[in-house]
């Protein structure tokens, strides 16, 4: 990647260049429409996580004072809160009991547990998008005993704020941190367009490239924070979802693609 400081003014139009190579700062799943537009516009599109969790150790986690083997019941907002729960349950022989009820934010986060319990639906609570979703059964359990909702190390404000409308009793428990990945091996590639999908993306940038500058690259983000964060680092934002005319990356990349490559 190019370095040098960068102080540009942003860009009063997005910039319409042809479009050779997209670098998305995920890992590579095995499915994704991404490669429908990949093969579609005949370019390449690469993934590498800008970031990486890092799990505390027994000794970290000793130092809030929380036996989790003492809540009846879990929330899990991440598969990343799942592994370090379990992981960190292992390491500290804490037995949890089969009794536990656990409350997903999704289907797919509360399917993931199937890793690590026997399930059984009476035991696992999921929303469709978000936690309030399951709002009832929140009210339901809420006077049975205290939640524990594991989290990184900045806390988890969304579920928090829901849980205290709920009235229930919780504990927010530390169990990783998400840190900036070494990207050092980037250094001199270059992408056409730079997808961020969280404020983190755009930190680990900087913490790798500090000299960095934007030139022709082009950058896209998901999400209001993740913008702001492009636009406080003096980035010029050229993509940006979702908007009512773009729910999606991959439709916002599309869109700019129709006229980029045309």
């Amino acid at each position: 990647m190019p370095t040098k400081t960068n102080k540009k003014e942003l860009s009063p139009k997005v910039r319409y260049n042809k479009v050779s190579s997209i670098l998305i700062s995920q890992p590579k799943p095995e499915r994704s429409p991404y490669f429908e537009i990949e093969t579609k516009y005949k370019i390449q599109v690469d993934w590498r996580s800008f970031i990486q969790v890092d799990g505390y150790s027994e000794k970290d986690f000793r130092r809030q004072r929380i036996r989790m083997e003492e809540f009846p019941f879990v929330v899990f907002t991440s598969k990343n809160a799942i592994d370090n729960f379990f992981r960190l349950a292992e390491e500290m022989r804490a037995r949890i009991s089969e009794n536990v009820k656990y409350f997903c934010t999704t289907e797919n986060i509360a399917n993931y547990l199937q890793k690590f319990i026997l399930y059984r639906k009476r035991k696992v609570f999921y929303g469709t998008k978000k936690l309030s979703d399951i709002a009832n059964y929140f009210n339901k359990h809420k006077d049975q005993g205290q939640f524990l909702l594991p989290c990184s190390d900045t806390g988890n404000n969304e579920a928090s704020e829901f849980l205290k409308t709920t009235k229930v009793k919780f504990v927010e428990s530390s169990m990783y941190r998400t840190v900036s990945a070494d990207l050092s091996d980037l250094k001199d590639i270059k992408y056409d367009i730079l997808v961020f999908f969280s404020q983190l993306d755009v930190k680990s940038l900087f913490d790798n490239f500090p000299d960095f500058v934007q030139g022709n690259t082009r950058i896209a983000a998901f999400g209001n924070a993740t913008a702001k964060a492009v636009l406080d680092a003096n980035l010029i934002l050229d993509i940006n979802a979702p908007t009512p005319e773009t729910p999606s990356m991959t439709m916002a990349l599309e869109q700019y693609l129709i006229k980029s490559n045309k």
